[in-house]
């Protein structure tokens, strides 16, 4: 009941050893991904915000940075800043310092712009990679994994197949002392009552249905409802009806876990054991949240099929649709249609799913890093630009 893995001075453990070039501000993407294209072993996380946010998003910005900065899966980082945002871009650094990690800042307009920005990153990214690659493997238990759990293009199979199945795997490892951050909150809704009946306390649960009410609200404030974004067009052609339906599916991940905590957007949990993180259920932010909050290995239930993958978190793909699997091969990792047809039953479809996660824990590649699909990336805001 373990895996291998690279276990930082923090004690946590990282199932990737990567090293991390992280733009501050939208403005510095370009530089943050040149860096990493010429380096190996090194991996850019770009996004769009960083400036002209409202104080309180500006605040989300930097801690989700930080938490990106903070994961395990990062054995040392380069934040590359234009110079002039409205991140606080040395909290992230120290941060990210804090776990013993080597972080270095690259600030554009100070260092003349992006040719010697480019020039200087490169070398420091050279040398940590270097630096990086004296780390080891070392058998770690099951209870070092932070697993974050996603599903997208759902379809009908996906809360018959895939989603039970990682719910066992939840039950599993939550029972063994390993973590599980679960959100997409929009997919809470109308079975937020039972998610509130797996809380441990009656203030736990109380939050998830505040987190519910949250989200309703704001899609409320611009005199709509949901219908049309949730579910959606893909989600009602794969047999969806209502986001009620949706949500009975999705809420399967966690299986009967007992829900310890309740976090905001990029926030790691506290605690071990099940936690539900604020969030919406777009991939390129709902993965980026989940790696701030710790995460180091995702599992994404797909039912039509989902490509996406993160930077330097392994996002495990499986499905329990047989033409998915055959069409979307190159995608997908694992098939758990013999559930659906009969010839599997849902704890041996758990049984080799947990085998699948330890073996990327172990560091086994996904598709979606084989294949480089790991770019879409975004940080979730609230507020308006300004």
């Amino acid at each position: 009941m373990s895996f291998k893995g690279y276990r930082r001075a923090d004690g946590r453990v990282g199932t990737r050893n990567q090293v991390g070039i992280v733009s501050t501000v939208a403005c510095a993407n370009d530089v943050a991904q040149a860096i990493a294209a010429q380096v190996k072993g090194s991996v850019a996380f770009t996004h769009q915000q960083g400036c002209c946010q409202t104080p309180p998003d500006l605040v989300r910005v930097t801690r989700t940075l930080s938490g990106l900065a903070c994961n395990p899966n990062l054995a040392s980082v380069i934040l590359v800043s234009l110079g002039c945002e409205g991140t606080d871009v040395d909290a992230v650094a120290r941060a990210a310092a804090a776990t013993g990690k080597t972080v270095e800042i690259l600030r554009i307009q100070e260092g003349g712009g992006q040719a010697r920005t480019l020039a200087k990153g490169l070398l420091l990214a050279q040398r940590m990679v270097m630096d990086a690659s004296a780390c080891e493997r070392v058998e770690c238990p099951d209870s070092d994994l932070v697993l974050g759990l996603k599903c997208g293009s759902s379809d009908t199979t996906s809360g018959l197949a895939p989603n039970p199945a990682l719910g066992l795997v939840v039950e599993r490892l939550t029972a063994q002392g390993g973590t599980a951050v679960m959100g997409e909150i929009t997919e809470f809704i109308g079975a937020e009552h039972i998610m509130a009946a797996h809380a441990k306390d009656q203030a736990t649960a109380q939050k998830i249905l505040d987190l519910v009410a949250r989200m309703e609200a704001r899609a409320e404030a611009v005199g709509c409802d949901m219908r049309g974004g949730q579910p959606t067009p893909g989600n009602i052609k794969g047999g969806l009806t209502t986001i009620e339906e949706k949500s009975l599916g999705a809420i399967a991940k966690a299986g009967r876990a007992v829900v310890q905590e309740v976090c905001e957007y990029g926030e790691r949990p506290q605690g071990r054991g099940l936690a539900v993180m604020d969030s919406p259920g777009r991939e390129p932010e709902l993965l980026t949240g989940l790696a701030a909050a710790g995460c180091n290995l995702i599992v994404f239930a797909t039912g039509r099929g989902a490509p996406q993958g993160f930077p330097f978190v392994p996002v495990l793909k499986v499905t329990g649709n047989r033409k998915t699997w055959e069409n979307l091969n190159d995608h997908m990792d694992l098939s758990v249609a013999e559930v659906i047809e009969g010839r599997e039953s849902m704890p041996a479809a758990a049984d080799r799913l947990f085998d699948t996660v330890r073996a990327v824990a172990s560091g086994t590649l996904t598709k979606a890093e084989v294949s480089g699909y790991f770019k879409a990336t975004d940080i979730y805001v609230t507020g308006p630009v300004i």
